[in-house]
């Protein structure tokens, strides 16, 4: 009977490592899904922040040009060209952020 004891109490360590392993592959798994939806959110994160950064530097450009003592034609004028600037230095961050 020692012998067949040992051998129930080995088979149940085998089954127990046998399950742990089983569980250990399955966290890893999810570690990596976890971190790689990590990775999107800080990017997406990152993203968020500069759009808000070129939001409130286009909100101050605006502001500057409405303080501006010029005439309505002029205003819209300056306004269309610092526009344009605007939209060409959001071109230039892009390209550096892909870079």
């Amino acid at each position: 009977m020692g012998n067949e004891t040992l051998r129930t109490e080995i088979n149940n360590l085998e089954r127990r490592v046998k399950l742990l392993l089983s569980e250990h592959a399955q966290l890893k798994v999810e570690l990596q899904k976890v971190s790689n939806e990590n990775q999107q959110l800080k990017a997406q994160a990152s993203q968020q922040e500069a759009n808000l950064a070129n939001f409130q530097n286009q909100m101050k450009i605006s502001k500057i040009v409405e303080s501006m003592v010029v005439g309505d034609s002029d205003a819209n004028e300056v306004k269309d060209v610092l526009d344009d600037y605007i939209k060409e230095i959001d071109k230039c961050i892009a390209h550096l952020g892909e870079a």
